[in-house]
């Protein structure tokens, strides 16, 4: 299967200008143009020219191999794409800053991501929308298709349910299960936190860093960073503080709660930046000018949010010694496709069972090697379309999973 972006068509193959996706008097839109038809397509490995062709693609010939299989279920990978392909899916509850939209407008985006694992990773990956937000119910549907794949990528599936969702999934399954939306977020901030760090010669345990967001992104990064060696962090949302003297949490923030926040900080997520190393912004919103001025000398901003960082990088650059965002036309792009393609690549090499959190370091790890001596202020972070990264990041994740007892091969 090759996922692959394929050019505006009509029903019969001629290019459009995109108007008959939004009607004959709108203008030309280069967004409409492009997802007409959709992005990607199924192709085949292996010829199909003749009958001879055919009789070993499909019967008779397949017979031998299915009959193999059923007595050596392991030969599975070696004999099907299994070993090669991620099945990406959502219930379209959390749609990048769109939220719950449902499976059937998620399609655009699950599209986007399996054109990346391609792209990024060599991986070939399967939208899979799902048509119930019943926890319940996606675990049991998902565990039903898994002999198909090699792995699981849980994609834009709103909080606190991703968290059941995936753990529940990893207990049943062996075969690696990951949510992007937590892990891939986490892995490339500390992986751009630690070049920040060691540009200002420092270590990770000197730094106190305050979170905007307690969704599933947030929980990840703090969660991640303090089992990195992060000094301290605290987390934030609406209501401000997640601290446990707050009698509103819900389950996941109590945990949460539980082991963030060593400095006992309450109140609004302003006062807690008073002093604090590091920004980490993942819930849109605007933080106020002067809560950044409060910042520690040196400071790091990461204002995630897209399209509009929680703090402009005009402003950001006035207080902070390094900044990042989500966005592209900035420098220091935080943008999960540095690590999910390289992650599963390597998984799927050594057929891993699981994503250990030591193949999640070694992944941050790998992907802040790439910056190397080039390290600076503008670019703590490599771009996604440095040649280096996926490499970088399979093989690291390969010798982990090696080194820690999930491989099978």
């Amino acid at each position: 299967m090759a996922a692959e972006i394929v050019n505006p068509r009509s029903d019969n193959g001629t290019a459009t200008d995109g108007a008959a996706s939004v009607g004959a008097d709108e203008p030309f839109d280069a967004a409409f143009a492009l997802h007409r038809g959709g992005k990607m397509a199924v192709q085949a490995t292996v010829p199909v020219r003749d009958k001879d062709d055919l009789s070993l693609a499909y019967t008779p010939g397949v017979a031998k191999v299915c009959s193999a299989i059923a007595e050596n279920p392991e030969l599975v990978h070696d004999y099907t794409w299994k070993s090669q392909v991620v099945a990406v899916v959502t219930d379209g509850t959390a749609v990048l800053g769109l939220g719950d939209i449902g499976p059937e407008a998620s399609l655009p985006v699950m599209e986007g991501k399996a054109i990346l694992f391609k792209q990024f990773g060599g991986v070939d990956a399967v939208p899979i929308a799902l048509a119930t937000k019943d926890t319940d119910e996606i675990i049991d549907t998902v565990v039903r298709l898994a002999p198909s794949f090699g792995g699981v990528n849980l994609e834009d599936i709103s909080a606190p349910r991703c968290f059941e969702i995936e753990r529940r999934l990893q207990e049943r399954l062996d075969i690696p299960v990951f949510h992007d939306d937590q892990h891939g977020t986490a892995i490339v901030t500390l992986a751009a936190l630690r070049n920040a760090a060691k540009l200002t010669g420092r270590e990770l345990r000197e730094l106190r860093a305050v979170i905007s967001g307690a969704g599933a992104a947030g929980v990840a990064i703090a969660k991640f960073l303090l089992a990195a060696g992060l000094g301290d962090v605290a987390v934030a949302d609406r209501k401000g503080i997640v601290s446990a003297d707050r009698d509103d949490l819900t389950d996941v923030k109590r945990e949460l709660a539980s082991v963030t926040n060593k400095a006992g900080l309450t109140g609004s997520l302003e006062s807690a930046l008073a002093g604090a190393d590091v920004f980490i912004g993942v819930s849109g919103g605007t933080v106020a000018e002067a809560a950044v001025a409060s910042m520690a000398p040196d400071a790091f901003v990461f204002a995630m949010a897209n399209p509009n960082p929680e703090v402009h990088p005009d402003v950001a650059h006035k207080y902070a010694a390094v900044v990042a965002t989500g966005r592209s036309d900035y420098p220091n792009q935080i943008n999960n496709v540095l690590a999910f393609p390289g992650i599963f690549a390597g998984a799927l090499a050594v057929r891993a069972s699981r994503i250990t959190e030591g193949m999640k370091i070694a992944a941050a790890n790998a992907l802040a090697d790439v910056v190397g001596d080039e390290l600076s202020a503008g670019y703590v972070i490599p771009s996604p379309f440095d040649e280096r990264v996926a490499p970088a990041v399979t093989a690291a994740v390969a010798a982990a999973a090696r080194a820690e007892g999930v491989a099978r091969r």
